[in-house]
């Protein structure tokens, strides 16, 4: 997707007429509108963004589809070091557009349905269900910009822990091995 500053994303389109007529939607939704999807993050620079783009056409067996793509800026929290990550959230994906479960159950296996209802759709919503699909289970920094690196080491096989001091080689035990010596 290219950096050219773009206007926001309509919210609600018709779909149907978009895929009949091949229509190529850009644009960009605040973070901050996307309330779902605001509370699974640990958050995001004031005024992100995240940048869309929809193609809506019509595939050979005469099924409206839209194709996605969309990018966006997140700050998460590494589950090694339990601090917070920047990380930038990117999906593809290639939806079929169905107006009753029907419909969506005769899609091929490899088309996700997007139900639509009364012949619109809420844009702002399937990107915000794409983005909460695309979050990572287990977000990491990258190994070797984790806070955590250190205390990740110390134990990995080969690496030497640091001994405990041996004291002499006194037995701590011999000290009792001559109370029962003496006589009282």
């Amino acid at each position: 997707m290219s950096n050219a500053s773009s206007a926001e994303l309509p919210k609600i389109v018709d779909p149907f007429r978009l895929a009949e007529h091949d229509n190529v939607l850009e644009g960009e939704i605040p973070l901050s509108a996307l309330s779902r999807f605001r509370e699974t993050v640990l958050g995001f620079e004031e005024g992100a963004v995240c940048r869309v783009k929809l193609s809506f056409y019509m595939d050979s067996e005469r099924r409206r589809i839209v194709s996605g793509e969309l990018e966006a800026p997140v700050r998460l929290e590494c589950q090694r070091c339990i601090g917070p990550m920047d990380s930038v959230l990117i999906s593809r994906f290639v939806l079929g557009l169905v107006t009753s479960d029907e419909q969506a159950q005769r899609l091929p296996k490899d088309l996700e349905p997007f139900l639509t209802v009364d012949f619109s759709a809420d844009l702002w919503s399937m990107v915000e269900d794409e983005l909460l699909l695309v979050l990572p289970p287990y977000p990491l920094h990258d190994r070797n910009e984790c806070p955590a690196k250190e205390d990740l080491e110390a134990y990995e096989p080969g690496h030497s822990l640091a001994e405990p001091e041996k004291k002499s080689g006194e037995n701590p035990f011999s000290v009792l091995a001559g109370l029962g010596k003496t006589k009282h």
